[in-house]
């Protein structure tokens, strides 16, 4: 299924102050929605995903999945700030007619959700039954949750937390400064910053996944090797994959935005008080090898939101699990629903 753009040519203001002049929202759509919106599930995707969540997320969305076109209508967005489709540094800044490239806006996760909530206005969607993120997803579903809680019924949140931890702002400033040390991150050109991209991707990898699975994944059996090792070649073959499929530029952005998730920023009060105004029931899902957002961050939210249900897979497959995992997940997520 192809992708769908919605041109909004209203100036949309950034949480920072900056307008922007218009947006792009890249979007994809499955399935056909009911008389009175009660089978819309909107699927809030992570960092380097698309919107074309049926192609990444296949085994829990799809026909004869847990979420199926046949009797949901499903809604995935490309995020503002990323690099397919939706308002970027690749996109043109009609005020130049030039891609903005790394004079685009620094953005948050809000922001992001407020681009959703127009597409939401624009496919005249009265009510969200299900909303669902994984990783930074979750942190735009937190968000929504928030900012539009009679329209949305459920939420489906998946290793993810109430904010960005430490952890991970410290994970991501490397990122960042593995990007900065390409001096090309900044011309004003597709690929720039590519070998920066590349490092930060490796640096990724290590926090996607965990030391079980890459001793058992990615060890060599030749005792006499010096050089030319498996793990060495499969983390520059996953950096070389995301170089050719996503910009250092966006990855940058994108990062930021991260570091700024905490829901109860400007709200006058603690994530734990802020956490129970979501009254939605939620279901949260941990994956007991995950590093980059361990279960204690899902059991955090689990003891403070008041109609939580959580439960945790034991995966070796580390953050990456909420991907990877779709059989334990779809059931799951099936017997809470039912």
């Amino acid at each position: 299924m192809s992708a769908k753009v919605f041109h909004s040519k209203a100036a949309f203001r950034l949480e920072s102050g900056v307008i922007l002049p218009e947006l792009h929202i890249t979007y994809h759509t499955y399935g056909t929605m009911n008389a009175d919106g009660s089978n819309v599930v909107w699927i809030c995707h992570a960092l380097t995903a698309n919107s074309d969540v049926a192609d990444w997320w296949t085994g829990l969305v799809g026909a004869g999945c847990v979420i199926d076109p046949a009797r949901h209508f499903i809604v995935c967005a490309n995020i503002l700030g990323s690099c397919y489709g939706s308002s970027g540094p690749h996109t043109i800044n009609p005020d130049t007619g030039q891609p903005w490239y790394q004079s685009f806006p620094a953005i948050t996760i809000r922001d992001m959700v407020q681009v959703h909530i127009l597409l939401r206005q624009r496919l005249q969607i009265p009510r969200i039954h299900l909303l669902i993120g994984g990783s930074m997803g979750g942190y735009q579903a937190l968000e929504w949750s928030l900012a539009e809680p009679a329209l949305i019924n459920r939420l489906f949140l998946l290793c993810t937390g109430a904010a960005e931890s430490a952890w991970g702002i410290a994970i991501h400033t490397a990122q960042r400064l593995a990007i900065e040390a390409d001096d090309t991150w900044q011309n004003d050109q597709p690929n720039a910053g590519a070998k920066g991209l590349k490092a930060a991707r490796a640096i990724g990898m290590l926090t996607y996944r965990n030391y079980q699975t890459f001793v058992r994944a990615q060890s060599d059996e030749d005792k006499e090797k010096t050089d030319h090792f498996r793990a060495s070649s499969y983390i520059s073959y996953q950096g070389d994959k995301l170089v050719k499929r996503f910009n250092a530029q966006s990855y940058w952005l994108l990062t930021k935005a991260m570091d700024s998730h905490n829901i109860a920023r400007g709200r006058h009060e603690n994530i734990t008080a802020t956490l129970s105004h979501i009254q939605q029931p939620t279901l949260l899902i941990g994956i007991s090898s995950d590093i980059l957002c361990p279960p204690e961050e899902q059991q955090f939210m689990a003891a403070h939101l008041p109609q939580a249900t959580y439960c945790e897979i034991d995966s070796s497959y580390g953050h990456d699990g909420f991907l990877i995992e779709f059989e334990k997940i779809g059931k799951i997520l099936e017997a809470w629903l039912h």
